[in-house]
This record gives structure tokens, C-alpha cells and sequence, in this order.
């Protein structure tokens, strides 16, 4: 049975992995005949948001505790993960992807993205492994992978696209249920909720997604 790692970055859509992208990661990969592993990085959240009011919260959390929630308990430590453990990579979105796992929300094509992250993005290209990434977590792989010239897509927002390609990624614009899949790099992104009207539409672009990331394992 192939193992998907995925890689969380909370439990929130403005401050976490989007609920919704992330569930329907797991069930796509399960309805496949997959298994999955969770892992989130062991820091603190950029910060906390109130989702009833939109507004920010004093105080901090852990995106490992905060993703727990999403992984019903059983996640690792981003750290202590590899590529050889695994068949393919998937990150879901929500904020937490451009805010936790990178600062992409707060500093634009100047940001940075977590060394385990890259990392981890690192050894799955080099080992010509395939690697899904959903809603603007597209931009994290642009920006480790952006020199060889990766395509993805976020939808058709012009100024996220502007930065992709500022990293030396393309970028190709897409519908909410379909997908881009650059067959060079084995990386395959749906634009989710960056386009998604409903669950519905955006569970279609995500099935897709997964089962193209499992046909390339």
C-alpha cells in the first residue's frame, strides 16, 4: 500500500491548513487504496486568528498541537520525516501554508519557507518522488523549485502569479476542478479554495489531484 505524507500547518483557514482541503486530501487518498502520514513543523503559529471575527488573537499556539486536531492525534514532527519513508508529498492550503510553513502572506516574493519543509521538498524532487500542493501552498514549491523552472497553478489570481514567476517558476492558470501537472518535476497543484465556490467543486480538483499524485508513485 502506498503511504502519502502530508504536511499540515494548523487547523484553520486563516491561520492553519484549510479543514475542508485537508479532509478531502485524506479521503481521496484512502478512496485510492492509499494510506497517509501526518507531520506539521513543531513551532509556533505566525499567530492566531479568530475565526468568528477574522480578528487577531493574543497569544500563541503550536502548529504541531493545533494540526493534531486535523490528524485526529496520530502526527510527527516535520523534523523527523524523510522522503524514504514515503511514495509521494501533499500539502493542503489555508493561510497556515503561507504563513507557517513559509511567510509568503507577510513578505511576498521575498519570502522564505521552513528549512524542514524545503527540505523534505528537496528530497522528494531528488528522489523523483511525486508531490501535490493545493491552494496557494503552490507558492512554497515555486519558491524551492523555482530555478528549475517548475509549473504550477493557483488559480488565476494575477498577483500571486506575479510572485510565482518572480521565484523563476510558471505559472498556468486553471479552473477549480482541474489540475496542472508538470511531468518533468513530477509535481501536480489544483487551485481549491484560491478559486472554489463550494465543497463540491473544490473535492473534484482535489480527487484529481490525488489520484494523478498516486498514478505518478
Amino acid at each position: 500500500m502506498k503511504n502519502i505524507l502530508l504536511i499540515l500547518s494548523g487547523c484553520g483557514v486563516y491561520d492553519g491548513s484549510e479543514i475542508y482541503e485537508s479532509t478531502f486530501t485524506m479521503l481521496a487518498i484512502e478512496e485510492n487504496g492509499a494510506s497517509f502520514t501526518c507531520c506539521a513543523p513543531d513551532v509556533q503559529q505566525a499567530h492566531v486568528i479568530n475565526h468568528l471575527t477574522g480578528e487577531t488573537e493574543p497569544g500563541s499556539r503550536s502548529v504541531l498541537t493545533e494540526s493534531a486536531r486535523l490528524a485526529r492525534g496520530k502526527i510527527a514532527p516535520l523534523e523527523k520525516v524523510h522522503a524514504k519513508d514515503f511514495d509521494a508529498l501533499i500539502i493542503p492550503g489555508g493561510f497556515g501554508s503561507a504563513k507557517n510553513l513559509c511567510n509568503f502572506a507577510f513578505a511576498g516574493n521575498q519570502c522564505t519557507v521552513n528549512s524542514d519543509v524545503e527540505r523534505l521538498i528537496c528530497e522528494f524532487h531528488q528522489a523523483k518522488k511525486p508531490m501535490g500542493f493545493l491552494c496557494i501552498a503552490p507558492v512554497i514549491v515555486a519558491k524551492v523549485l523555482g530555478k528549475k523552472g517548475v509549473c504550477v497553478t493557483i488559480g488565476n489570481d494575477k498577483t500571486t502569479a506575479t510572485a510565482i514567476e518572480s521565484f523563476g517558476a510558471k505559472h498556468q492558470d486553471c479552473t477549480v476542478e482541474s489540475i496542472v501537472v508538470d511531468t518533468t518535476h513530477r509535481v501536480v497543484t489544483t487551485p481549491a479554495y484560491m478559486l472554489g465556490k463550494n465543497m463540491l467543486e473544490v473535492r473534484r480538483g482535489i480527487a484529481k489531484a490525488v489520484e494523478k499524485v498516486l498514478d505518478l508513485s
